[in-house]
């Protein structure tokens, strides 16, 4: 037997090494503790046969004894065959190389059984300098003995041998089964954390976390569970302070911008209004607030419900010159914060007396924020007041006076925009014309309603008119789109149809002569129209279409006909279209319904559906002996139910 022979004897692992760490012989143990053949084992570097998280330490072991010619030692866990990891005490020297010249190391288990308390040393090392708590528990003996660690977690557990039956009465009845779950299930892997609330002696509950791996403490040697445990209290408490603001933050954050998104999409004072004071005192702590716009001058006044308006009585119809700081606040742009009583005297002393005035100072302080934009002349401001101490901020102060300013510039938007409403609306009742009200042997009626969208304004039209020879022209149409050039579109269309008729006598030169008109015109809108001439007398209804909307004919007995006209495409798209015409007869007690797209097509409506259902709606009216007036209303509120985002117009014409 040489020398090698005898290095590699015993039940313990060992293994010769070459300088740079290379295997060059092992016994059996070693190689199963690096659980691969001895075969597979030669000729590899020794640091790569461990675990990762073993292999920095086996490798620094090896490195130490080669160079520095010297014994090295270090715990370190094998992994196991089928059980715990096996925690040794590994010794590296250098040893001359049986085989010839130089030197090799020798790498083997220390049997450690006598002294298992030199394997547990890295162990409270590396539990110290985490500032943790390191536990070894016995399952046979149902201990748990404190190894050590940070001394604040030694505090907590001043007896260093405990049963585990005192352990788990220390713990809060909610958590014993996890720390009973945690013991039982110990594996050879790291367990997660297991947060549990414990009762020391002399303080109150701690949160602790713990986490459990099963370890064998050498080769033969017995298990052991190793517990580790963190004091998460400070943290804890930390966590929850800071979820707490978080959440406020959060909230705050969604009522700002709910606040911020309701400013802009208001549509009208009274909607601004209910905004403002529903939201202001809850989103900036406060108690109550006030609104007050400016109207030719005067101050008017709203409130919520935490100021009474016999309390702002005063304000309301101040005009705007008073010496009082609300007016003053608009008329500067500049904010004011009121802390007291004696500030407000010696700032205003003429300002006007409030029976609110008597609470500044002890628990009441009041802020005004201009409701102001860049550039122009605040329309109002509005007012808060604070209670029980509360002040509020710069950062809360520079927020509101940002909130004010969307505000002020909301207000200028709507009012701008009821005035463009105004105007509007005075614009299309000019361009409409009004039916007649005296038609021989026929009731017409019509209803108009532009869009929603924009000025209010929109681009269908009708008209109703008695030619030279008697018989009674009619016509609807509809401009692409619905905003002021529509509607001035509109107006040219209807004018030119109108004089074209007085010199033509049939519906379809008519159209082709105002086609011709608006093609020269090289306008940037097209229009679609339907145009028809009635003979009161016998009933005879000569029509024509540019691309509309079929009429609809409705019977007093409930029944009802769609009919396409004859025709050609659109006004104002193609020169020198020739439009076809058609006659047919309308009976008596039967009417005619010329509709534009807006009544018959919405989001969910297709045309067709659309034309039927306004056609049973006619025909209901006349079974119930309703007037062209009534049956023009009816369909036009069935109309508005759809929801289509367009102007609607509607022409009845009833032969009685």
């Amino acid at each position: 037997m040489d020398a090698s022979d005898k290095l590699l004897q015993g039940a313990d692992p060992a293994a010769l090494l070459t300088p740079d760490g290379v295997i060059s012989g092992l016994n059996a143990a070693m190689a199963i503790a690096l659980g691969r053949p001895a075969a597979k084992c030669l000729g590899r570097a020794f640091g790569d046969l461990w675990p990762p998280s073993q292999r920095m330490s086996a490798q620094s072991l090896v490195v130490q004894a080669a160079r520095a010619k010297t014994v090295a030692m270090r715990v370190l866990d094998f992994p196991g065959q089928g059980g715990a990891p096996v925690a040794c005490l590994i010794e590296a020297q250098p040893v001359k190389n049986p085989a010839g010249d130089g030197q090799l190391v020798w790498v083997h288990a220390l049997d450690a059984r006598n002294d298992l308390a030199s394997l547990l040393i890295p162990f409270r090392m590396a539990t110290t300098a985490a500032r943790l708590g390191l536990w070894l528990y016995s399952p046979d003996g149902h201990k748990l003995e404190w190894l050590g660690g940070a001394p604040a977690l030694a505090a907590l557990f001043p007896d260093p041998t405990l049963p585990l039956s005192a352990a788990i009465s220390a713990v809060h009845p909610d958590d014993r089964e996890a720390l009973r779950q945690l013991l039982r299930s110990a594996s050879t892997q790291q367990s997660p954390w297991v947060r549990l609330r414990y009762l020391p002696q002399h303080e109150g509950w701690h949160q602790l976390a713990a986490q459990t791996r099963r370890i064998q403490l050498g080769y033969g040697g017995p298990e052991r569970i190793f517990g580790v445990v963190r004091d998460d209290t400070r943290q804890e408490k930390r966590k929850e302070k800071a979820q707490a603001e978080l959440t406020a933050e959060r909230q705050r954050a969604k009522d700002i911008s709910d606040f911020s998104s309701a400013l802009i999409t208001a549509a009208t004072e009274k909607e601004l209004q209910q905004i403002a004071l529903t939201r202001l005192a809850a989103t900036f702590g406060a108690t109550s607030a006030l609104l007050a716009l400016v109207d030719e001058g005067r101050l008017y006044v709203s409130t919520d419900a935490g100021i009474a308006m016999w309390e702002v009585g005063a304000l309301h119809g101040m005009p705007l010159d008073d010496p009082s700081p609300l007016p003053e606040a608009i008329r500067t742009g500049r904010p004011h914060f009121i802390p007291d009583r004696r500030d407000y005297v010696h700032r205003w002393p003429h300002g006007a007396e409030l029976p609110w005035l008597g609470r500044l100072g002890s628990d009441y302080a009041v802020s005004i924020t201009p409701l102001s934009e860049s550039g122009n002349q605040p329309l109002g401001a509005w007012l808060v007041t604070y209670g029980s101490g509360y002040r509020p901020t710069l950062d809360e102060m520079t927020l509101m006076g940002t909130l004010a300013d969307l505000a002020g510039q909301a207000l200028r938007r709507i009012r701008l925009q009821q005035a463009q409403v105004e105007l509007a609306t005075a614009l299309q009742k000019a361009m409409l014309p009004t039916v007649p009200d005296h038609l021989a042997g026929l009731e017409v009626a019509a209803r108009y309603r532009p869009s929603r969208n924009g000025l209010d304004i929109g681009g269908d039209w009708y008209d109703a008119f008695v030619m030279p020879d008697g018989t009674v022209a009619l016509e609807i149409g509809d401009v692409q789109g619905h905003d002021v050039d529509a509607a001035a579109f509109m107006g040219q269309v209807r004018l030119s149809m109108r004089a074209i008729a007085d010199q033509e006598r049939d519906p379809r030169t008519v159209l082709v002569r105002t086609n011709e008109l608006l093609t020269t015109m090289d306008p940037p809108r097209f229009a679609s129209c339907t145009m028809l001439h009635i003979d009161p007398r016998d009933g005879q209804v000569t029509g024509a279409s540019a691309g509309h909307v079929p009429l609809l004919c409705a019977r007093k007995d409930g029944s009802h006909s769609i009919r396409e006209l004859a025709g050609g495409p659109v006004l104002g798209v193609v020169p020198g279209t020739e439009y076809r015409e058609e006659t047919f007869t309308l009976d008596e007690d039967s009417a005619l319904v010329m509709v534009t797209d807006g009544v018959v097509e919405g989001p969910s409506l297709t045309l067709e559906d659309g034309l039927e259902r306004a056609g049973t709606l006619a025909g209901a009216a006349l079974r119930d002996g309703l007037n062209a007036e009534e049956t023009a209303d009816r369909i036009l509120d069935a109309a508005v139910a759809v929801g289509h985002l367009d102007d609607v117009a509607v022409l009845v014409i009833r032969r009685a």
